[in-house]
């Protein structure tokens, strides 16, 4: 196994550039089954969890080529419905193939899907929009099922707002007869990226960040070129290592308005952060302050995504922070390993209080999942000594060599 090896104490300096967000290339990979045209897309990072999503993509017949940060899909070739279960049960975001498939051929199958361990992730919410468009699912044995000869657009009500569920239904929606309607959809940027893809091969879809959205049916698909958007979690993650470490960096291919949640909490922490075109300069203090009060949602909230990386700085801050946890029941599993670094959090339930130390110290902690890796990355930046992050293969899901961004604004971290 991998591991980051970080010696702390280095304030980091200079710019760093975005990658397109993973989360974005996900359902869109997945999108491109519904034309048989060409599919060009542009920003697409290298990660572990968008090379399996188009492991999936070879697996049922599409023909994928990368050169560089591009991706050339040839969906034309497709040869079965049924979605490999050596994918699927590596990562989570593989469910969306379910609705992007019924709309191609009109039928999937699918094994429940794995990932990250951070909570239940029911998949009920997919499924019951799915059979409001009439289509058949037979859930048994751990399989996924669907049959949709002739679906139908209807009016859908998500009882919570969940990022896959609204993105599966738009993409099954695709191939049903007149209009649906899903109220309560989740608003999240990579659902308005999702929606001007779809848009861009043909499709007509409206209201993506907005909490009704609009999908109509049986629209003739073409190819077409699309520009993933910059990856919002990604961007909170640099900008709370400039301020973890006090340094001055200018984070560039950034949305301002996708990551404005992620910056007014790091402004109550003392950084100073301007915009500037599309980049952000951030200016951190040599101690964060405290944070009263933190809480997770769904977008425009505080996304679930960045409470790990904002505890690693809220560690060292100079005051006690709160932090409650909405989403994910299992999204603490980095605390046993800020607090092996010497950080002073007490875990409630869903509220983590953290009292700020005066310093962190570098030691071998290990990684759970993707976001909880990357905070104590951030962490091992700040600690005194030597830093040892085992099982980077969570980080790597999300980061594109990490170790690499960081080191060109002067962290001392290598992969070994």
């Amino acid at each position: 196994m991998a591991k980051f090896m970080i010696t702390g104490g280095k304030k980091l300096e200079g710019s760093v550039r975005v990658t397109g967000a993973k989360n974005s290339v996900l359902p869109i990979l997945a999108a491109a089954l519904l034309t048989t045209k060409e599919i060009v897309l542009k920003d697409c990072p290298d990660l572990a969890d968008i090379e399996k999503v188009i492991g999936i993509l070879r697996a049922v017949g599409s023909k994928v080529k990368r050169e560089g940060s591009t991706l050339i899909v040839d969906p034309s070739t497709i040869t079965t419905w049924v979605i490999p279960d050596k994918f699927v049960k590596e990562i989570r975001s593989s469910i969306i193939f379910l609705g992007a498939m019924i709309a191609r051929l009109g039928k999937a199958k699918v094994t429940y899907p794995g990932g990250c361990e951070i909570g239940q992730r029911p998949i009920n919410l997919h499924l019951e929009g799915l059979k409001k468009l009439g289509i058949e699912v037979n859930d048994s044995y751990g399989y996924i099922e669907c049959y949709a000869p002739a679906p139908m657009g209807a009016e859908i009500h998500l009882d919570y707002p969940s990022v896959g569920a609204t993105e599966n239904i738009i993409l099954a929606a695709t191939a049903a007869h007149g209009y649906t309607i899903i109220r309560n959809a989740a608003k999240e940027p990579e659902i308005g990226d999702l929606q001007n893809f779809i848009n861009a091969i043909g499709g007509k879809v409206c209201g993506a960040g907005t909490s009704t959205i609009i999908v109509e049916g049986k629209r003739p698909m073409r190819g077409a070129t699309h520009t993933i958007i910059p990856d919002r979690i990604v961007a909170g993650t640099y900008l709370t290592a400039a301020a973890i470490t006090g340094g001055e960096v200018l984070i560039e291919n950034v949305i301002l308005d996708h990551i404005y949640p992620v910056v007014a909490k790091l402004r109550e922490s003392g950084a100073i952060i301007k915009s500037v075109g599309s980049a952000v300069l951030i200016k951190g203090r040599d101690r964060p302050l405290p944070i009263y009060h933190t809480t997770t949602l769904p977008y425009p909230g505080f996304p679930t995504d960045m409470q790990a990386p904002l505890m690693s700085l809220l560690s060292v801050s100079s005051g006690t922070s709160v932090m409650v946890e909405t989403i994910f029941e299992n999204r603490f599993k980095h605390v046993p390993e800020l607090i092996r670094m010497g950080a002073n959090i007490r875990i409630d339930g869903k509220t983590a209080v953290v009292q700020g130390v005066d310093s962190l110290r570098g030691t071998t902690v290990t990684s759970h999942d993707l976001r909880g890796g990357a905070a104590l990355v951030l962490a091992g930046l700040r600690a005194e000594g030597q830093t040892i992050v085992e099982n980077t293969y969570h980080i790597e899901r999300g980061y594109e060599c990490l170790e690499c961004k960081l080191r060109s604004l002067g962290a001392e971290i290598e992969k070994i």
